[in-house]
């Protein structure tokens, strides 16, 4: 029995190794680094590195460009999350229903953006919101639109990168509603059917109840990676123009691996996982709450 009770751990082990290492150790090592001046001479010389306490929190606190920062990743958490699970949801209900070879091809056709690098598509992109040649503004030009600042233009840019990012984003999306709307016993819709209702009411008061988990676990996937939102503008625009596309991610970069301040990005990841951490457990509160309601 005690041999029995031990096998499942041993089984598990490997992966709470790997948590712990991954995972666990380097939250805990931001949390040290955190609280003390270290930089780039801290590396060379342990001796360089001081305990200054909370200071690195009180310095993000009075940071404007920290809120600034936090104030655009708000605004993509707002824009991306629910265009994604709407946009993610719509098309996968659309492809569900439709069958054929064009149908695979579809499916196909969404999902490469999600395997397909981010470098590669942001230069495709790059050159589409190029303002004197790209394709955007060529095609505003036919009728008569003057050029747009797609990637210049301070509050633009901001929308013009999510764009990006919710192209990216729908294509894993799709194929988990997918995979969740084939696990729909086809008895429900069929005896909706003899009810006579509609494709709609069916959608809606089966289809959509159905897909309750789905939905949660995409809408709380999607808002943990637009709360760590950083390919998109750090590719297209480096944060700019003027900190319009900086996002919280893209702050702790430049502050660590540009200006070599390591205790004060520490501090900024620190404030960034439990962000992160907080909004999660309010979701799978909320979820608990639906399920026991």
């Amino acid at each position: 029995m005690r041999r029995a009770s031990v096998i499942p751990y041993v089984y598990v082990s490997p992966a709470i190794v790997l948590l712990l290492a991954f995972g666990i150790l380097p939250i805990a090592v931001a949390a040290a680094v955190s609280l003390t001046d270290m930089n780039i001479s801290g590396l060379a010389n342990w001796g360089n590195v001081d305990f200054i306490g909370v200071d690195n929190y009180v310095a993000l606190a009075n940071d404007p460009d920290f809120w600034r920062a936090l104030g655009n990743t708000g605004l993509f958490v707002v824009v991306g999350v629910p265009a994604i699970v709407v946009l993610s949801l719509g098309i996968a209900l659309l492809l569900e229903r439709s069958g054929g070879r064009f149908a695979r091809a579809l499916r196909s056709f969404y999902f490469v953006p999600a395997v397909t690098g981010i470098v590669a598509i942001s230069l495709v992109w790059g050159y589409l919101y190029n303002t004197q040649f790209g394709l955007f503004n060529y095609l505003l030009s036919l009728v008569g639109i003057p050029q747009v600042q797609w990637l210049s233009d301070p509050v633009l840019a901001k929308f013009s990168v999510a764009l990006v990012a919710i192209w990216r984003g729908t294509g894993l999306n799709i194929i988990i509603f997918l995979a969740a709307l084939q696990g729909i016993p086809h008895e429900y819709r069929e005896a909706a059917a003899l009810d006579g209702a509609s494709t709609w009411r069916t959608t809606r008061s089966i289809v959509l109840p159905l897909l309750g988990f789905a939905i949660f676990f995409v809408t709380v996937t999607t808002t943990i990676a637009w709360l760590q939102f950083f390919d998109e503008p750090f590719v297209l625009t480096d944060g700019g123009p003027l900190g319009a596309t900086t996002s919280i991610s893209i702050f702790i970069y430049k502050e660590g691996f540009r200006l070599n301040q390591f205790g004060y990005a520490s501090a900024g990841s620190l404030v960034l996982f439990a962000i992160i951490a907080v909004i999660t457990v309010v979701q799978l509160r909320l979820r608990r709450r639906d399920l026991d309601g």
